[in-house]
């Protein structure tokens, strides 16, 4: 059996399984959300749904807030080592290529941008840059500087100032500010004004929010730990890798529940918001990467020690189509709940919004299935891969 999971294949598939995982996610927790037009009806419908919708925002941002964009960096970075290896394997270096591609990747991200506010593709091709300089670095270095980053060291510089100047007090958000300017043209504005709106302030509105959340350090810590994931070969089956993530998941299970109870206790013992803030901000970023590990563990392990894989490879498909699914619920999310579409939030409460996310995936996974039944590469990942090696023959 072992020699069976061993081949290289498989290696991928568990790859695009993690992705569709963690798109569909990120789909279900956004179709709640309104796809970030946080309008919904004056009163529910049925006296139940108050339990239920408070169940479903909760548990949905629980398990996915935060955690399925973990996630996806973390294999975005492990994907740039897969195409770095496999042209280094031909006697090419594939640098100068991947810079190319994510300039084509901030240009789709504008694409994506104009109907969607806070996408994050134009966000990934600029953090992206840090894996072609980091490549040729050792495992350890690389190691080091994602464990500085992912420990926000940003944060950790605010709060010493606050504790050097006691007389200091946090400004207004900037995120805020724009996210409140986004509201009004989601609420009111016609096509053009929301997509001249997202294309500006809503961009705005998305980076400030990354930068105030400790996204970005957060984001370019997990490309790294990908890209390390890929070159240690630890998405492949063996006996030691097998070991490997089960350790994982035992400091994972063991950090998370002290993060998670220490995060929630925190405002009884400080009080100073300069320094409340951002130590809530380093300990929140910290125990969602522990439930990030905790999810990717058991998905991995369940891929590798279950003999049928057919439920969990459902998936696979439309992980492989992860750019064309995260683009497309950008323009029907929009059209369906934004004003210059149907906006269907003054009408579906967080429920009835579950409903429409899990259809609206169930719908993709179809077309995504028949799509690869005919097509190698999704439309979006076709236009990506063709553009990439634009003027090769590749």
């Amino acid at each position: 059996m072992e020699q069976q999971i061993t081949r290289p294949y498989n290696r991928i598939d568990v790859a695009d399984v993690l992705r569709g995982f963690a798109i569909l996610g990120i789909i279900i927790l956004h179709s709640i959300e309104h796809f970030n037009f946080y309008s919904f009806p004056e009163k529910v419908p049925y006296e139940w749904m108050k339990f239920t919708d408070k169940a479903i925002w909760d548990g949905l941002f629980f398990t996915f807030s935060g955690k399925a964009y973990a996630i996806f960096s973390l294999l975005f970075g492990f994907s740039f080592f897969i195409q770095y290896d496999n042209q280094l394997k031909r006697g090419k270096d594939f640098r100068l290529r991947f810079l190319w591609r994510m300039v084509l990747l901030f240009l789709i991200g504008q694409f994506n941008a104009a109907f969607f506010t806070a996408e994050i593709l134009t966000m990934y091709a600029m953090i992206g840059v840090i894996l072609p300089l980091c490549c040729k670095l050792s495992n350890r270095t690389i190691t080091i500087i994602a464990i500085i980053l992912i420990l926000q060291p940003y944060d950790w510089g605010r709060i010493i100032y606050a504790i050097l100047h006691p007389e200091y007090e946090i400004g207004p958000s900037l995120a805020g500010y724009y996210f409140g300017w986004a509201f009004e043209v989601q609420k009111n504005g016609t096509f053009w004004e929301t997509v001249r709106m997202n294309l500006w302030e809503g961009q705005l509105a998305n980076l400030t929010w990354a930068l105030e959340h400790g996204r970005i350090p957060q984001t370019t810590a997990l490309f790294l730990f990908g890209m390390l994931i890929g070159r240690k070969r630890y998405f492949l089956y063996n006996e030691k890798n097998e070991q490997l993530w089960l350790k994982a998941l035992g400091i994972a299970l063991i950090c998370f529940f002290p993060l998670y109870g220490l995060y929630n206790m925190l405002p009884e013992f400080i009080t100073h918001k300069p320094i409340l803030e951002p130590l809530k901000l380093i300990i929140y970023s910290l125990r969602n990467l522990s439930f990030t590990v905790i999810l990717v563990t058991g998905i991995l392990l369940a891929f590798y020690r279950t003999k049928n894989r057919t439920f969990l490879m459902r998936l696979a498909p439309y992980g492989r189509m992860s750019l064309t699914n995260y683009i497309g619920q950008s323009i029907i999310g929009s059209l369906f709940f934004y004003h210059w579409g149907f906006e269907w939030g003054r009408y579906l409460g967080i429920t009835y919004s579950f409903i429409f996310g899990i259809i609206f995936v169930i719908i993709q996974m179809l077309f995504c299935t028949w799509w690869l039944s005919k097509f190698k590469h999704g439309p979006f990942e076709w236009l990506w891969r063709k553009l990439t090696w634009i003027g090769t023959k590749h």
